[in-house]
């Protein structure tokens, strides 16, 4: 299904990529005190700069991660994580579930359903990978369809699969890294799977940052059945997702690397 893009969204075009909001919702009643400020530098988690793009959104608290949850997109805006050297280790030896499920702690039609991406064409691709969980509990929590993205199969399987095992050795070498993961939604016609409406992403994002070597850079990558990848700095990806990074100190957002090795 495409849809169109109209008077609901139009004022929140004001880059080439965004995310669309409807009405705010209550908080959550069952995120604690603790607010996850772990996965993120210095306590500071993603901001979404627009307020109307902030209005449907609900923070979820997982055990080894967070997100970022759209009651619009019906998925993640941003996954945040913190790896550290002892977690990528740990996480080789974690089982993978393959348990995904609807999140249950969302209200009502808020969320994507199982059924959704059934038939779709598409991949449940996670933003905070599997392969990156180094706790039972995180590892089952990982397949919420919260941490979620209509993910175009080959894209899924082979290139982004990559990447993020070009991260984890990032962080293996580097001995920690904060990592953000998001969709990206460009254009006036979106495509969504399912009775939910789940918005299909254009493009997806990982914004790392290592702070034992002072460095700080996003990769992008288009949700198609591509081989390649583009890297940009922090500052750019800033642009066009219409989310800032607090966390990261400013002097860095603005150095380029010149690709991720082996990727």
């Amino acid at each position: 299904m495409t849809i169109r893009i109209k008077a609901v969204f139009a004022a929140l075009v004001g880059a080439t990529c965004f995310i669309p909001a409807v009405a705010s919702a209550s908080p959550l009643s069952w995120i604690t005190s603790n607010d996850c400020s772990q996965f993120s530098p210095n306590g500071r988690a993603p901001v979404v700069v627009n307020a109307k793009m902030r209005a449907s959104t609900q923070s979820l608290c997982y055990s080894d991660f967070a997100v970022l949850h759209s009651g619009i997109t019906k998925g993640p805006l941003w996954s945040a994580e913190h790896l550290t050297a002892q977690h990528v280790d740990d996480a080789k030896n974690n089982t993978r579930t393959n348990r995904f499920f609807a999140e249950h702690q969302l209200p009502p039609g808020a969320g994507a359903r199982l059924e959704d991406y059934k038939k779709s064409g598409y991949d449940r691709g996670h933003m905070s990978p599997a392969g990156d969980r180094w706790s039972k509990k995180g590892m089952a929590e990982s397949f919420s369809l919260a941490n979620i993205v209509p993910q175009n199969p080959s894209n899924n399987r082979r290139v982004w699969s990559r990447i993020e095992e070009s991260v984890r050795r990032l962080a293996e070498e580097s001995g920690d890294a904060y990592v953000v993961t998001g969709p990206l939604f460009s254009g006036r016609e979106l495509q969504t799977i399912g009775e939910s409406r789940v918005f299909v992403p254009t493009q997806l994002y990982k914004v790392v940052y290592l702070p034992a070597r002072k460095l700080a850079f996003s990769v992008v990558v288009d949700n198609t059945a591509t081989d390649t990848y583009t890297v940009k700095t922090v500052r750019e990806l800033e642009a066009m997702s219409g989310l800032q990074f607090p966390g990261i100190p400013d002097a860095l957002k603005d150095k380029r690397i010149g690709g991720l090795k082996g990727v």
